[in-house]
């Protein structure tokens, strides 16, 4: 028997990361090799769990470099795991073989956050979308123009005939947008994974692209794993929150907790960083200085210790654990308190 014929199904979870580790090789020379006598691991996740429920936009916010997309690439399979598990609709990813995974794309897909980048810029942008109706659904090949222009319209590309056979470079930013909306939605799937999918296009048509997918969201029942830097731009999407700081996970909270109630330093700096768009009323809360550490190096005890304005020595020496203080509201700090 396969793990595709002994999947279970979760009613409450569509996505469970456990534990997940992923630790890439840094590249050297012979040379360097031979004198370093160890191999260097960038840690770009460390020891990260995520349960993502059915039906819901669960965000993942942090730095660059914090390990937002490649959390995202695991969750479906895009990069083999160095440790941990991930669970997609009761199936265990690692335990699946090539083609049965290659069928599984179907139902998880990718919103990439440069389409000029993800789309192929010679072909047409009826022929792009259609290619995963042509590996998935090949025996109903005489609907898949009809398909194509169906999503087309559902994401506000019309008239579609018209898009149908133009080139990326003959659209604006916006609607390659909406091109790459397209594509990840004409195989129906359940899990989104949208990697900065508003990052790229110009600030007046960002709120558009936002307003569309939650309402894509409700007319396909769609989960969204939503990775962002933006703050502003979670709480408008997102029903939770992930904040990740150098691999890690911060705090994880609903939305609405993470805003009026951040328990974490970090969490607390990053939002104190959202702009305000009101020129009198500034900001006047001390920001942390310095950059986000070296993953391959990565600081003793709590990550954030060296930018930590509330850091003791408790701080370098011991690594909080991710601890639930609410219900629903977790958070890895020693000195985080309630109230």
């Amino acid at each position: 028997m396969n793990a595709m014929e002994t999947r279970k199904e979760s009613d409450d979870f569509i996505l469970e990361l456990h534990n997940v580790k992923k630790y890439f090789p840094v590249q050297k020379t012979l040379l360097d090799q031979i004198f370093a006598g160890r191999i260097d691991y960038v840690r770009a996740v460390d020891d990260v769990s995520i349960n993502v429920k059915r039906g819901e936009a669960f965000g993942l916010a942090g730095e660059s470099g914090s390990g937002k997309t490649t959390i995202g690439r695991l969750s479906i399979g895009l990069e083999p795991l160095t440790e941990g598990k991930v669970i997609f609709n009761g199936m265990d990813l690692s335990a699946l073989k090539k083609e049965e995974l290659r069928k599984l794309r179907q139902k998880m897909q990718v919103i990439f956050q440069d389409p000029m980048a993800s789309l192929n810029p010679r072909m047409t942008l009826g022929t792009s979308v259609m290619q995963g109706l042509l590996i998935h659904y090949p025996e109903i090949a005489d609907q898949h123009r009809d398909m194509v222009v169906s999503i087309f319209e559902k994401v506000g590309l019309t008239p579609a005939n018209y898009y149908f056979n133009k080139y990326p470079h003959q659209i604006s930013g916006g609607q390659r947008q909406r091109v790459v909306i397209a594509r990840a939605l004409i195989t129906r799937p359940d899990l989104v994974l949208a990697d900065e999918p508003v990052a790229m296009a110009d600030v007046s048509v960002r709120a558009l692209l936002l307003d569309l997918m939650v309402q894509l969201k409700k007319e396909f029942n769609l989960t969204y794993l939503f990775i962002t830097h933006d703050l502003a731009t979670a709480k408008y999407i997102c029903d939770r929150i992930g904040i990740l700081y150098l691999g890690k996970l911060a705090e994880v909270a609903t939305v609405q907790e993470v805003y009026q109630k951040p328990l974490h330093p970090y969490t607390k700096a990053l939002l104190a960083a959202v702009p305000v768009p009101n020129p009198r009323k500034r900001r006047t809360e001390p920001m942390p200085e310095g950059e986000i550490p070296n993953p391959i190096d990565p600081p003793s005890g709590c990550r954030f210790h060296p930018r930590c304005l509330i850091a003791s020595a408790e701080c370098s020496l011991t690594e909080p654990k991710l601890k639930e203080l609410e219900p629903g509201h977790f958070v890895a700090c020693h000195h985080a308190k309630l109230g």
